[in-house]
């Protein structure tokens, strides 16, 4: 279910041994992205490209729009 965190509850969460995941374009990603952070862009986001998730630790989903 999805929910809205603040930074102190990323950092926590991150310790705690969530996974975290950034759903922009590759390119961006390798540009750019959060120490330890997998990529599946959000356009590949399926049960396939998410199966290698670990689906017993919350999963924290991030992105990045300036527009």
């Amino acid at each position: 279910m999805p929910t809205e965190l603040h930074r102190n509850d990323v950092g926590r969460m991150i310790a705690d041994g969530a996974q975290l995941l950034d759903v922009l374009p590759t390119d961006e990603y390798e540009a750019e992205h959060l120490t330890g952070a997998l990529s599946i862009p959000l356009k590949t986001l399926d049960a396939a490209t998410t199966a290698g998730l670990d689906r017993d630790r919350p999963v924290i989903v991030y992105c990045w729009d300036t527009q």
